[in-house]
């Protein structure tokens, strides 16, 4: 058999078993693919109705608790104007021996479901309802309050509408699993949170559960195409036919990139570094005539590097360092500091690392370093972690003195460090007094180490760059240049600290490190407008120390100031992580407790004034003894938007509770009062108006025209 025989056999053998193989995954993966995202849709919807359902028992149980709040002869008026504002379809009001002693009308059928219980009997939901206990101030029951929403169409459209799903209600939730639906959709799955494939559409029974005590079925249609086994069948033999086609004339061309790529090599032979071959397939030859074209261009460009003037790119580097050093945005200067050394040595590749806290040299940007890893993971550059001390980064970090030479292929630098061949590192410091500006134009004939990088002060960070392009090894010009490169990295992480470090201070309390009244008025804006577009709530704890000038009179402020710091670590940890504290000044503080409501404000407050009132605070006094000194703390606590609509209101409305408690003993909580409803007025208008004589309007006649003289103007400063 011929060459091209073989080559033709072998190629249809090697590409048409992929190819069914490739079509029996398709067809697999597509019905799998299928039925995970429908799946996933419908647990989405799921946890939307568990969602939706809770907050609306939340919806009903704060309408019982307002209806409870209010005093027996008002609670039918109450109940009927939690009605009328839709917060519940019905409120009934029980006896304590169950006598139910008020109804709004138009309640739906009994029995009514309890959100807090999945149903045990049998017959359809009709409604679901929250009860709240009433008592009296010794404890004693009186009876219950119970706000419902009744269970209809509207109740399950509004449902569907949250999911994105069709959504069905179950007509007996007691019943067995594959009780008949409401709607005429396919029968539910067999099993509660069971996934079933019925008729093109995926199912899903949802409850009754506790806290979910709606029985409801869940369905999405399939998303798998239509007629895709025919479609991989005319695929596969498609295929077939091309492989053939493909088969022969492969075996036709294959010598002809053979005689291209011999003539490009005795073009560049002859000094002609532009000669490329035409990279006509992805096979070994295609590779090899990529990897030709590749070495040219690579070795035209390090001939181009090469003829290029040093002394004309270290000018513009002193003008590269002051647009650097005037930005904030470290990153961005990392990353044009990176790219322009890498530009200005001929480095395949490079990264910059800057040292942190526990003695580390971490990786803050790189670049070509993909592939460069013992175990082949083609991680950011956060994956250079770099003890001091280890390999040729951390030696330079620890010494201060830049390196440069020939590694290993076969083997990492150093722990952490990627493969190289060659290397280039320099370190970067903080200047001092004595290096305050790095030289823009180092000597190259300077000796390692006496440049910008090797200034005054310890190491922040090193630049090193890896392998230049013609494979050969980095000179002490690139360590110059590199050095120029470190000393205005250095000065742009030195200009970021101080201004990160300044903009910390400016939102601090130096004294307690909660944040000050500065930030509180930037945050309590802020929550209120996420509240306000969540439809979340946003609790506000206005919190005093008492008697706080008895202590600073009886101790020294300085024992004052050490049981305010002291109250601030208490404060914080007694709160989430997405809460904030602030000192508002002198012995005043400050909580925003986003999605908190007035009982899990309370429920702060109570636990606040316990850690502060129950173990005394140990302060020095002037005289050196320790001693410990009892504290107590008031709370106001207001809402929004319960309380008011405007962060500064609902802050004036804690305060305003705030001085409740005060007043009300001290070491207590008060929650604010609820804003009093505006008052109407009722203004007559006049049913015509008629136009004078002169065409001019009057005021204070009816209908603006008087035939005598021109009454007095009234009304307008009423």
């Amino acid at each position: 058999m011929t060459l091209r025989g073989r080559l033709t056999a072998a190629f249809l053998a090697v590409v048409l078993g992929p190819v069914l193989l490739g079509a029996f995954l398709v067809g697999s993966a597509v019905v799998a693919v299928d039925r995970s995202r429908s799946a996933e849709r419908l647990a989405v919807a799921a946890a939307a109705v568990r969602t939706s359902v809770d907050a609306l028992c939340q919806q009903l149980r704060a309408a019982a608790d307002a209806v409870a709040l209010t005093a027996e002869t008002a609670r039918p008026g109450a109940a009927d104007q939690v009605v009328s504002r839709g917060l519940a379809a019905a409120v009934q009001v029980t006896d304590a021996t169950g006598r139910v002693t008020y109804t709004t009308p138009g309640a739906p059928t009994t029995p009514w479901w309890d959100c807090t219980a999945a149903p045990t009997g049998g017959g359809p939901v009709r409604a679901l309802s929250a009860r709240v206990d009433l008592r009296d101030p010794a404890g004693v029951a009186l009876g219950t309050v119970a706000a419902a929403w009744q269970v209809d169409a509207a109740l399950v459209a509004r449902l569907a509408a949250v999911t994105g799903a069709a959504v069905d209600l179950l007509d007996d939730p007691a019943g067995p699993a594959d009780a008949t639906a409401v709607t005429d959709r396919p029968r539910p799955a067999t099993a509660p949170d069971r996934v079933t494939e019925v008729d093109g559409r995926y199912l899903r029974r949802v409850g009754p559960a506790p806290g979910q005590p709606l029985p409801l079925l869940l369905s999405v249609p399939s998303d798998r195409p239509t007629g895709l086994y025919p479609a991989l069948v005319a695929a596969v033999l498609l295929a077939g036919l091309l492989a053939v086609l493909a088969a022969g004339r492969l075996a036709r061309v294959t010598t002809r990139p053979l005689v291209e790529l011999a003539g490009a090599a005795d073009r560049v032979a002859r000094g002609d570094l532009t000669a490329r071959v035409p990279v006509r397939s992805q096979d070994e030859i295609g590779r090899l005539a990529t990897a030709f074209n590749r070495m040219t261009r690579e070795t035209d460009c390090y001939v181009q590097a090469l003829t290029t003037s040093r002394d004309q790119l270290r000018s513009h580097l002193a003008v590269l360092g002051d647009t650097l050093a005037s930005t904030h945005d470290l990153q961005r200067i990392l990353r044009v500091i990176l790219h322009s050394a890498i530009v200005a040595t001929g480095a395949r590749a490079g990264a910059v690392l800057l040292l942190d806290t526990s003695g580390t040299l971490v990786g803050r940007c790189a670049e070509g370093l993909a592939g460069r890893w013992p175990d082949d993971d083609p991680a950011g550059p956060a994956m250079l972690r770099v003890p001091v001390g280890h390999g040729v980064v951390g030696a330079v970090a620890a010494t201060g003195e830049p390196r440069r030479g020939r590694a290993d292929p076969a083997a990492p630098v150093g722990s952490g460090e990627p493969r190289c061949a060659t290397y280039v590192a320099v370190p970067f410091t903080v200047p001092d007094a004595a290096t305050t500006d790095p030289d823009p134009d180092p000597d190259p004939t300077e000796a390692p180490g006496s440049g910008a990088a090797a200034g005054g002060g310890a190491a922040i960070g090193v630049l090193v760059l890896y392998d230049r392009h013609g494979g050969d090894e980095f000179d002490d010009d690139d360590l110059a240049t590199l050095g120029t490169f470190a000393g205005h990295a250095a000065v742009a992480v030195d200009n970021v600290r101080i201004h990160e470090e300044a903009q910390r201070l400016s939102l601090t309390d130096p004294l307690t490190g909660l944040w000050n009244y500065r930030y509180l008025r930037e945050s309590l804006r802020r929550e209120v407008e996420r509240a306000n577009r969540f439809g979340r709530m946003l609790s506000v704890l206005a919190l005093d120390l008492d008697r706080f000038k008895v202590v600073n009179d009886t101790y020294g402020h300085a024992a004052g100031d050490a049981v305010l710091a002291e109250f601030a670590r208490r404060l914080r940890g007694e709160i989430r992580e997405v809460d904030l504290a602030f000192r508002q000044g002198g012995e005043e503080f400050v909580l925003l407790l986003p999605e908190t409501d007035a009982r899990g404000a309370a429920i702060v407050a109570e636990r606040l004034g316990a850690v502060v009132r129950d173990s005394p605070i140990l302060v020095g006094t002037n005289t050196g003894v320790t001693v410990p000194v009892p504290v107590t703390v008031s709370v106001g606590i207001a809402v929004y938007p319960d309380h008011a609509t405007v962060g500064q209101q609902v802050l004036d409305a804690a305060d305003s509770a705030l001085y409740a408690a005060k007043a009300a003993g001290r070491d207590t909580y008060r929650v604010a009062e609820p804003p009093a409803r505006p008052t109407r007025k009722e203004i007559p208008v006049a049913v015509r108006a008629v136009t004078p004589a002169d065409g001019l309007p009057r005021a204070g006649a009816p209908g603006g025209a008087s035939s005598g003289p021109h009454p007095p103007r009234q009304g307008r400063g009423r």
